[in-house]
């Protein structure tokens, strides 16, 4: 197992330029997750591909992430820091040059997936390393800066995305990470240091195998389920074999000496409430990630660029307030921070249940900017609280359970979302065209009803995202602050005290 260097020894270590191998590293990975959305319909005219295969470049990608992340503990405990960066940078680049220079579709694909296989590494290693560098009174300052990655990235992706693919090829995309993420090797070859000590844990193929098809299964059938619907037969059979996948894999963890994933760290309470208020507004941040751009382009008529715009001052607050956050974390603790942060959401996302055909421009970026002020009070506080409850020994697991479960929350909530949406949709627009005042053979009438219709799906859909909301409001209240438990006796041991 990976047990951290004591924090008052992480004070010898530069900090400095690990901060910022760690920050290109993880800024460039979720960077390049987020500008594909935009660039796919690029792509699909590009390679002459049909919409249903394009997005095999987006779920591939989160596949093998998804699958990747609960190996990660085992990683961090069987190779260094240092090796396992420049490793995962590494081929994180490669991927990216397959991607740029890729002659058909088939190559593109692979590319994302050699991608995808160094960036499932980045994430859960900075949150390691950093909660090894730093001693637990300064980790919301260190997570409030490895926010700003988090923050940032995704925020400005639609935005950087929709402009180069309105005026260049999508290639540029991916010519455009490949020298920072070269950079960020560089920096690790030359000025990275390890962190952690390594062991030799033995490698448990079944729990890989069994991780492999729980969790690939459950994020493959979720996004599927949002695209055709809970019915398809694809979606029925993949959730079914991720669900005993990922019971034959808590089964095996819980009874094997060395677990590759451990799921003890559920007895401590604080870990376990905080990562349950994280998956929650993980389901309802979705909310405004995937409804609002299919309002604003399909219904508003606004291009890529100019809702990608409307969205970037929220980004900018959130990477700004990310490292402040992290400082008032260390000072006041996560609970007011996540009541008011949740309160701040909730009320937001009521209000963007209220969308019409003639709401301004301004006014929508106004109610988006203070959500994003809301999530910049919660998301990281939330997660820190938790990992700080853990034995520094458990952080490896700590970090790949509340990482793997917040990537399956995304998944099944933009399903459940987008499904509620389309089922609402149908059926305003089902009443619409039954009310006889509209002429079905009419255009006019029928793009009207489309848009209203849609509008309302979308409307119920935000909804919905402000009563779940509101539970991790109800949740927030018994947040209690938290210190690091002390060190199981064995590696086995299950009657570790609860934090609290």
């Amino acid at each position: 197992m990976s047990t951290p260097i004591a924090a008052h020894k992480g004070e010898n270590i530069k900090k400095g330029p690990i901060i910022a191998a760690l920050m290109i590293g993880a800024f460039v990975a979720i960077l390049n997750q987020t500008l594909m959305n935009v660039a796919l319909p690029s792509i699909m005219t590009s390679l002459d591909i049909k919409p249903t295969i394009a997005q095999w470049l987006t779920t591939g990608f989160m596949l093998v992430n998804g699958v990747l992340i609960p190996v990660t503990a085992f990683l961090i405990a069987r190779f260094s820091t240092r090796q396992l960066f420049i490793t995962a940078m590494s081929v994180f680049s490669l991927g990216t040059l397959i991607c740029a220079i890729s002659p058909n579709f088939g190559f593109l694909l692979t590319g994302r997936l050699v991608q995808a296989a160094g960036a499932g590494i980045i994430m859960p290693l900075m949150t390691v390393v950093f909660l090894n560098i730093f001693p637990v009174e300064n980790r919301g300052k260190a997570m409030g800066m490895m926010g700003i990655a988090m923050i940032f990235a995704p925020a400005i992706g639609p935005t950087l995305s929709g402009y180069i693919v309105e005026h260049s090829t999508w290639r540029v995309l991916f010519y455009m990470i490949l020298p920072f993420s070269i950079i960020a090797t560089l920096i690790g070859v030359f000025f990275l240091k390890n962190v952690t000590e390594v062991s030799r844990p033995k490698l448990d193929t079944l729990s890989i195998i069994l991780s492999t098809i729980g969790f690939g299964g459950l994020l493959y059938g979720f996004s599927d389920a949002g695209n055709n619907g809970w019915s398809s037969t694809t979606v029925i059979a993949t959730l079914t074999a991720g669900v005993i996948g990922l019971v034959l894999f808590v089964w095996r963890q819980m009874t094997v000496k060395v677990p590759m994933l451990e799921f003890r760290i559920f007895k401590y309470n604080m870990f376990t409430l905080t990562t349950l208020i994280n998956v929650i507004v993980t389901m309802a941040m979705f909310a405004g990630m995937i409804l609002l751009p299919i309002y604003l382009q399909q219904i508003r008529g606004f291009t890529p660029v100019e809702s990608g715009l409307l969205m970037l001052p929220g980004a900018i607050l959130m990477g700004i307030m990310s490292p402040i956050t992290g400082a008032i974390f260390d000072k006041v603790g996560a609970k007011w921070l996540a009541v008011a942060g949740l309160l701040i959401t909730a009320i937001t996302t009521w209000e963007f249940s209220n969308l019409t055909e003639t709401l301004s421009y301004g006014h929508i970026m106004m109610i988006y900017t203070a959500r994003m002020f809301g999530m910049s009070l919660l998301m990281m506080p939330i997660q820190t609280a938790g990992l700080n409850a853990l034995p520094q020994s458990m952080n490896a697991h700590g970090t790949a359970m509340s990482n793997t479960l917040r990537m399956v929350s995304g998944s099944i909530g933009t399903a459940i979302l987008v499904t509620i949406m389309a089922t609402q949709a149908e059926s305003r627009g089902a009443a619409m065209v039954q009310s006889g005042q509209f002429n079905p053979q009419n255009q006019a009438d029928m793009l009207q009803v489309a848009h209203e219709s849609t509008i309302y799906g979308i409307n119920y859909a935000f909804v919905i995202a402000t009563w779940i909301t509101v539970v991790s409001l109800l949740l927030a209240f018994f947040i209690k602050k938290t210190t690091p438990a002390e060190e199981p006796r064995t590696a086995g041991n299950t009657e570790a005290p609860a934090a609290v």
